[in-house]
């Protein structure tokens, strides 16, 4: 099984992966602020550092979608994932 390490030993599960988005671009949208807001009060967001996010993996679970914040940016995670 292979996972993706989004910071501080926080890892995904690579086949649950559903999308990898920059903060600053997605939250310029309406429509991505308000499903971040309603899914943070519904406690299905996470984050992998107290630092500043600078992207988020939303990914599947048993029990639906989930969101965690990582440090790192969307192109750092998306070269690991492509192993380089």
């Amino acid at each position: 099984m292979m996972y993706l390490h989004v910071g501080n030993n926080r890892n995904i599960r690579v086949r649950d992966i559903i999308g990898i988005f920059d903060v600053d671009n997605a939250t310029r949208s309406s429509v991505s602020k308000k499903y971040l807001s309603e899914s943070e009060k519904r406690g299905l967001v996470s984050s992998a550092a107290e630092e500043l996010p600078k992207s988020f993996v939303l990914y599947r679970t048993e029990d639906g979608c989930r969101i965690c914040f990582s440090p790192l940016s969307p192109q750092t995670l998306k070269g690991r994932l492509n192993g380089k």
